[in-house]
């Protein structure tokens, strides 16, 4: 699963959220996930990996409820998925409504490039965050 898409949206905004990630990582390593058997940093892997994200934005982020309220999810907001078992996936939240106006859609990348959907409440939200420096 690509997380690039809340990445490049960081790096269009002047933060490099894969540097950031990295040195929470390596000054914090024992409060992130193990999930992966991992014994140190990759700095390749480990902003792309939900988990992480999560951790991070919880300690640098401010953490928002959960709702099943549209007007509770703006743009720029951070949203974390459990697509079913372990699988996780993230999206940011866009200025563009849908059709029916009722809801921001979500920018993700499940595997088919980068796109702007209608999915806020399709999957099952673990995580919501806003992050800026």
């Amino acid at each position: 699963m690509h997380r690039d898409v809340v990445i490049r949206a960081y790096r269009k905004m002047g933060i490099d959220l894969q540097k950031e990630v990295h040195e929470d990582m390596r000054k914090h390593f024992g409060i992130y996930p193990k999930i992966w058997g991992l014994t140190s940093t990759d700095k390749n892997i480990d902003h792309r990996r939900v988990p992480n994200l999560m951790v991070f934005f919880k300690r640098h982020g401010k953490v928002l409820p959960i709702s099943k309220h549209a007007k509770d999810y703006l743009p720029g907001d951070i949203v974390c998925f459990n697509l079913g078992g372990a699988t996780t996936h993230i999206g940011i939240m866009s200025t563009q409504k849908s059709e029916d106006q009722k809801r921001f859609l979500v920018v993700h990348n499940i595997g088919a490039g980068q796109v702007l959907e209608d999915c806020l409440f399709d999957f099952t939200i673990i995580g919501h965050y806003r992050y800026s420096k």
